[in-house]
């Protein structure tokens, strides 16, 4: 038994020959004591690696355990370029040795699921026999519209398979297409799709054909990859004097791909060996068919070679978020950091903050919770402070914080308009000053204001004279920053929500207000925070550097009517 579960893969052969060196040494009287003592350690390592792993991990530490192994390999690959061959040698045969003895810990359907992850696949073209609860592993990783089409040449998955497919939630992303794999390319082809993973299994008639069809009929998304299972085929591909034609057909996919100049491949010691393969990038002397005309410009290339969702990224920038405890403003921070900002979460609670703060920590976003009132001098320039003692600058500021307190106009107190000003308008503009001050000290930065639909309606039935004005006032001092400091390389943008469905929003003594609301407003609901939240990342970004003094509205179409 111990033979036949090793000898799947190339580390199994070599585990497998060991043993059969050790034989010999042990019936030759003439192999030294030595030689035999190094064998047994060799065997040692090859034969209890993996039944370790396999009682101290579990699932998910197999996945994290990959995740870090093929980080590791691909960090090698992009900076061992141009050191000493010795060095870089033997920097590969580490990390192969690494991945060959940890492939029994993972399943083909686990390491499947993990590209899936890491791609944000959302369409999956599988090529060849892959065991069903492998499939139903990389549908259960794909979103809820995600699918998979699994092509065949004849029906091989068992009843068990089919039964697992009607029995999972995620079994309906799954379409299986039995027939001539050929004829199934092409009528993919004819419905115009295209996949973010291509999994093709190279132990299989007409490989190489199948990942020509890919390639030549642009089945490919922009940034999808070619994973082809079975590349080494147990350690045969690379020996000399092999006569097997699967072997053979392994080969001469593995050259075919190698030569191709559409793409770039890598091939990972894992289980039979498995090929990742992207497209390549186009080089800037790239020989364009003369018969066409093609404009090598910006729009082509990607501004300063980056293409449009690359712009939107917000890595190595930090971020602070102002009533980020809670509303929009946690969504605001969540949107920063996914987008791979660090973000102070800052509200006038600490508590909240730092609920906040924990959440992102749990994505691995890095993050700061501060407790400040932003209509006070001392505590907006003692936030900036701590922020730059952490991180070193600003910059992106999100003054979000806000408050709006309802009452007829005839009735508002002296005391409630300060309260609302204090902290819509005058905190607000007290945190550009203090954050601006850094901005234009670096000749960069991003201020994004909130300021409210209220400052284009007057919202109704409710009363709320205060906030209406502070917030146009919010406008106001968007469009003047935003000119004036444009030309220091700071821009200033505000974002105006409608109503937006928050807890306060769903309380009993506001329903009969949100019905009012609902006939007013175009889209038939409210506003929620993940609605602004790809706002808030366009104007942190430098996606939108050529605007500034801009209120973004974001309502429904309730200000049209």
């Amino acid at each position: 038994f111990l033979l036949i579960s090793i000898s799947e893969t190339a580390a199994g052969h070599i585990a497998e020959n060991l043993l059969k060196a050790k034989e010999i040494a042990l019936n030759d009287s003439r192999v030294p004591e030595q030689l035999r003592n190094y064998l047994q350690k060799a065997l040692d390592v090859a034969l209890g690696l993996d039944p370790y792993l396999d009682a101290m991990a579990t699932s998910k530490r197999y996945r994290f355990a990959f995740v870090v192994l093929l980080s590791v390999f691909f960090f090698f690959n992009d900076h061992l370029k141009g050191t000493s061959n010795f060095h870089c040698e033997q920097s590969i045969v580490f990390l192969m040795v690494l991945f060959s003895n940890f492939h029994s810990c993972l399943s083909t359907g686990q390491i499947f699921r993990m590209f899936v992850h890491m791609i944000r696949a959302r369409k999956i073209l599988l090529i060849g026999k892959l065991k069903g609860y492998s499939i139903l592993a990389i549908a259960e990783e794909l979103p809820d519209d995600g699918k998979i089409f699994a092509c065949a040449e004849e029906p091989y998955l068992g009843v068990n398979s089919q039964e697992a497919f009607d029995y999972s939630s995620d079994g309906k992303k799954i379409n299986m297409r039995v027939g001539p794999v050929a004829h199934t390319l092409e009528a993919l082809h004819a419905e115009d799709e295209h996949f973010d993973i291509v999994f093709i299994d190279a132990d299989q008639r007409n490989a190489v054909q199948y990942y020509s069809f890919v390639m030549d009929n642009h089945l490919l998304s922009m940034d999808a990859v070619i994973c082809v299972e079975n590349t080494l085929m147990k350690g045969q591909v690379y020996l000399e004097n092999v006569s097997d034609e699967n072997v053979l057909a392994v080969r001469k996919l593995n050259s075919v791909i190698n030569s191709d100049p559409r793409v770039e491949q890598v091939i990972l010691p894992v289980q039979s060996g498995l090929s990742l393969i992207r497209r390549s990038p186009v080089p800037p002397d790239a020989v364009i068919d003369s018969k066409k005309e093609v404009v090598r410009d910006d729009v082509f290339w990607g501004r300063d070679r980056h293409r449009i969702l690359e712009r939107l990224r917000l890595d190595g920038r930090v971020a602070y978020v102002t009533g980020g405890g809670q509303g929009i403003g946690r969504a605001f921070a969540h949107a920063l950091g996914e987008a791979g900002a660090k973000v102070a979460v800052v509200d006038l609670v600490l508590a909240k903050a730092e609920a906040v703060a924990c959440e992102l920590s749990l994505k691995g976003i890095k993050s700061l919770a501060l407790a400040a009132d932003v209509s006070k001098p001392e505590d907006v320039q003692r936030m900036v402070d701590a922020i730059v003692a952490r991180w070193g600058t600003v910059h992106i500021a999100c003054n979000n914080a806000g408050i709006n307190l309802n009452s007829a106009s005839e009735e508002t107190s002296l005391e409630e308009w300060d309260k609302t000003f204090n902290v819509n308008l005058r905190g607000l503009f007290l945190c550009c000053q203090a954050a601006g001050r850094i901005m234009l000290n670096q000749g960069y930065g991003k201020i994004i204001n909130t300021a409210s639909m209220a400052s284009l309606i007057v919202p109704h039935p409710q009363k709320q004279l205060a906030y209406n004005a502070s917030k146009a006032g919010v406008v106001k001092l968007t469009q003047t920053l935003g000119t004036e400091w444009i030309d220091r390389g700071v821009k200033v943008n505000c974002i105006s929500p409608g109503i937006v469905d928050t807890p306060l929003i769903r309380s009993q003594e506001l329903r009969p207000l949100v019905r009012r609301w609902l006939s007013d407003i175009p889209a038939g609901r409210l506003a929620q925070p993940t609605d602004l939240q790809a706002a808030v990342v366009y104007l942190a970004s430098e996606a939108s550097d050529y605007m500034t003094g801009h209120n973004l509205v974001i309502e429904g179409g309730q200000s049209l009517w």
